[in-house]
């Protein structure tokens, strides 16, 4: 399985996006609450408006969340895909470790022996 520039790219823009405590906040009540109006997050963010609005834009960048313009508010919604490129690296590391503990299991298995 590959994991060319893009897919690093990728990835590191996720984990930069998911690194500030904020913003995984603001993501989280996003996916477990639904859509909300940057002025209902910032009630719950313990930061200010505007700062919740730029944290929203690095999700957005990231690829993380939706905004929807509806008069004067914009509502944000979770893309929970978003999180697909980091299941893949996670993944690649997954079958790396089974592979390892399979080799340290016959290795003992032979030792028994």
């Amino acid at each position: 399985m590959g994991y060319g520039l893009s897919m690093r790219a990728t990835t590191n823009v996720l984990f930069s996006a998911l690194a500030d405590p904020t913003r995984r906040a603001l993501f989280e009540r996003l996916c477990r609450d639904g859509e909300q109006t940057v002025r209902a997050l910032t009630g719950g963010a313990g930061v200010s408006q505007p700062a919740v609005s730029k944290h929203l834009g690095v999700l957005k960048q990231a690829g993380l969340v939706l905004d929807r313009r509806e008069g004067r508010q914009t509502h944000y919604s979770a893309q929970p895909q978003g999180l697909a490129p980091l299941v893949d690296w996670m993944s690649l590391y997954g079958a790396f470790r089974r592979e390892r503990f399979d080799r340290l299991e016959a290795l003992l298995n032979r030792m028994d022996q």
